[in-house]
């Protein structure tokens, strides 16, 4: 299992904006192979600067299958209009990957 996250770090008074992007995206992960599940996940709101983090979290069967799909025209659609809504972001998103070592 490989396990991708982004975390984004999103400024005061953007949030819903920033939800309603990903909830009114155009995706097709549950046709890509080797895709099992997304969440969008919201973390805290830092008190001293008010912006929120978020994580988008996603699993796949394995490594291959997510580094296939990034390369794919399902992942270039996915991301067409990532630069449109610079004023919510406060800096680039920070990639993390896991690739699964022991499973419960």
């Amino acid at each position: 299992m490989f396990i991708a996250m982004n975390r984004f770090i999103i400024n005061e008074g953007h949030e819903s904006a920033f939800e309603d992007v990903w909830r009114n995206r155009d995706s097709s992960l549950k046709e890509v192979p080797g895709f099992q599940t997304f969440h969008l996940l919201k973390g805290p709101k830092n008190k001293d600067s008010g912006q929120t983090l978020y994580a988008s979290h996603t699993v796949w069967a394995t490594r291959e299958s997510f580094d296939d799909w990034t390369k794919s025209g399902n992942f270039r659609n996915a991301h067409k209009n990532a630069g449109n809504n610079k004023g919510m972001y406060a800096g680039h998103p920070n990639f993390e990957g896991f690739e699964a070592v022991l499973d419960a």
